[in-house]
């Protein structure tokens, strides 16, 4: 598989974020500080759909209440 890393990869050594790949119709993912450890995968459509909501919502600008 051909893993690619986000152009937002963290500063430094740039480990800190998730890594993926196209997987003929799946989307895989692994983390990129551990890239021999499980990977996860993701119809095409559903990784494209979380994305664009990610997006549209941040995660970043969320407030956990708890």
């Amino acid at each position: 598989m051909n893993w690619r890393k986000s152009s937002y990869s963290d500063g430094g050594d740039g480990d800190t974020c998730v890594e993926i790949a196209e997987a003929g119709p799946r989307i895989a993912v692994r983390d990129s500080k551990a890239p021999a450890r499980a990977t996860l995968s993701f119809p095409a459509p559903a990784f494209t759909a979380l994305i664009d909501h990610l997006k549209e919502h941040p995660w970043s600008d969320a407030r956990i209440s708890g």
